[in-house]
C-alpha cells in the first residue's frame, strides 16, 4: 500500500463552520492547509489555533466574487497553487422570489456558483503541470431538492452538480478529480440563524423547527456532522479515489431514499 500524500488544501469561507471544520480535519491528517474567507479577522484567529496546535496552517482573506483576488490567492500558495481546493463559501437568503431582492440573488450565485468556477479555473493550470489535483464542492442537499423560499441558493447549489460534471470531462486526460458533497442539515452558526429565523416566522418553538421542519424528511432524524464531511473531502481527496469524478456524494440521512 502507498503511503498517501501529504496535500496542500485551499479551503474557502473558513473562518468558522464547515469550511473550519473540514480545515481542521485535514490539518489534523497531516496536510498544510490555507483558510480563506472574507471576514479576515476570524479566519486568521481560526489559523492561528490551529498552528497553536502544532498544525500546519495559514489564512488569506479572500473575496471569492473578486476575480482579483482569486487571481491573487491562488498564487500565493504557490508556483503551482494547491493540490486541493475545497470550495465551501456560501450565505443564505430566504424569501419569496417576489420578495427577492435582486442584488442578494445576484450575491448567493456569486459566491457558491460563479466563485467555484472561478477558483476552479484557476487552480487547474497548476494542477494539469503537477498532473495530480482534486476538488470538492460543498454542495447541499438543495443541489438535488428544493425548499419553498429558498430559490436563488437552490439554484447555486444545483449548479454545482451540473458544474463539476462538465470540468470531470474537461480534466479526464490527468489525475484530476471535481465531486461534490451533499450533506442535509449540518449544525452550524448558518444553520443556527436559520432555525431561529424560522421560529420567529412560524410562531414555534426553536426546537419544533428542528424536529418537525429540519430533521423530519431524514428518517435517521439526525443532524450531519462536520466530521463525517472532513473524512468524506479527506477520501476523495486520497489516490483511492482518482476514479471518483464528476459525482454527488450524498450525505442525508436517508432523506433521497424514500
Amino acid at each position: 500500500m502507498s503511503t498517501p500524500r501529504r496535500l496542500s488544501a485551499l479551503v474557502t469561507g473558513a473562518a468558522s463552520g464547515i469550511g473550519l471544520g473540514i480545515a481542521r480535519h485535514l490539518a489534523e491528517r497531516g496536510h498544510a492547509v490555507c483558510l480563506t474567507d472574507l471576514d479576515e479577522r476570524t479566519v486568521s484567529s481560526s489559523a492561528a489555533r490551529l498552528r497553536d496546535e502544532g498544525f500546519d496552517a495559514t489564512a488569506l482573506a479572500l473575496d471569492v466574487t473578486s476575480q482579483a483576488g482569486i487571481d491573487a490567492v491562488v498564487p500565493a500558495l504557490g508556483p503551482d497553487g494547491p493540490d486541493l481546493l475545497v470550495n465551501n463559501a456560501g450565505l443564505q437568503h430566504v424569501a419569496s422570489i417576489e420578495d427577492f431582492p435582486r442584488e442578494r440573488w445576484e450575491l448567493l450565485v456569486a459566491v457558491m456558483l460563479t466563485g467555484s468556477a472561478m477558483l476552479t479555473r484557476a487552480v487547474l493550470p497548476g494542477m494539469r503541470r503537477r498532473g495530480f489535483g482534486r476538488i470538492v464542492n460543498v454542495g447541499s442537499i438543495h443541489s438535488l431538492v428544493a425548499s419553498p423560499y429558498k430559490s436563488a441558493y437552490v439554484a447555486a447549489k444545483h449548479g454545482l452538480i451540473g458544474f463539476a460534471k462538465t470540468i470531470a470531462l474537461e480534466t479526464a486526460d490527468t489525475d484530476i478529480t471535481i465531486n461534490t458533497i451533499c450533506p442535509s442539515y449540518v449544525r452550524t452558526p448558518l444553520v443556527d440563524a436559520q432555525i431561529a429565523g424560522q421560529a420567529r416566522a412560524h410562531g414555534i418553538a426553536e426546537q419544533q423547527v428542528i424536529d418537525e421542519i429540519m430533521l423530519k424528511p431524514m428518517p435517521k432524524h439526525a443532524f450531519v456532522t462536520i466530521e463525517e464531511l472532513g473524512g468524506i473531502v479527506e477520501f476523495l481527496a486520497s489516490d483511492v479515489a482518482r476514479n471518483i469524478t464528476g459525482q454527488w456524494i450524498t450525505v442525508d440521512g436517508g432523506w433521497t431514499a424514500q
